[in-house]
């Protein structure tokens, strides 16, 4: 492994290690159905999370109340020296990935059989402080924002030329009319008197 491979992985592994994480593998309910619940949740300050999953109707979030529970667990036995009451938490980061599937058969009429996939999803949550994980969202805001600037720079000079060139056309066009016009002695009758 070359020095730089190494560093780079020391400097992940250190990350790791000071970011609070829990994570649910193969958990018995198909991802779209989770990503609606963890989809709620995203951003969210914990206790107002933990609510929102408390008193949700959806079987997944039950599920994932336990699992933020864990992450929030973690983050406590990871930062020993502060206590969760004094800082304000969030769920900087959800995902919602398809695990396995079990694929079944279900009888169908005319001898025909029909195949039905028990899906499976693992969720990963990552918990942490609101103010560390606002300035990575305004971050990533600025970069996408920088890139959205040079996109619409470039969109009025093209705006410009075509433009002119129809304010061009739409002059030439008006005074082929009038030399139409007077070509064909079709003259005003207020004007005939002058």
């Amino acid at each position: 492994m070359g020095a730089r491979k190494r560093l780079r992985a020391e400097k992940l592994k250190a990350e790791k290690r000071a970011t609070a994480i829990a994570s649910l593998r193969d958990c018995p309910t198909s991802p779209r159905k989770m990503r609606l619940v963890a989809d709620m949740i995203r951003g969210v300050e914990i206790n107002k999370a933990l609510g929102m999953l408390r008193y949700s109707k959806k079987e997944a979030s039950v599920r994932l109340e336990k699992l933020l529970r864990s992450a929030i667990a973690n983050w406590e036995a990871k930062n020993q020296g502060t206590s969760l009451e004094e800082t304000s938490l969030c769920v900087k980061t959800i995902f919602v990935d398809g695990g396995r599937q079990l694929k079944r058969i279900q009888p169908a009429p005319q001898g025909r059989a029909h195949r039905i996939r028990k899906r499976s999803n693992h969720v990963t949550i990552i918990v942490d402080r609101i103010e560390n994980a606002a300035a990575t969202a305004t971050a990533a805001a600025t970069t996408a924002g920088a890139k959205a600037a040079s996109a619409t720079e470039a969109k009025p000079a093209a705006k410009k030329t075509t433009t002119t060139t129809a304010k061009k056309t739409t002059a030439a066009a008006a005074k082929k009319t009038t030399a139409t016009k007077k070509a064909a002695g079709d003259v005003k009758p207020e004007n005939a008197a002058n």
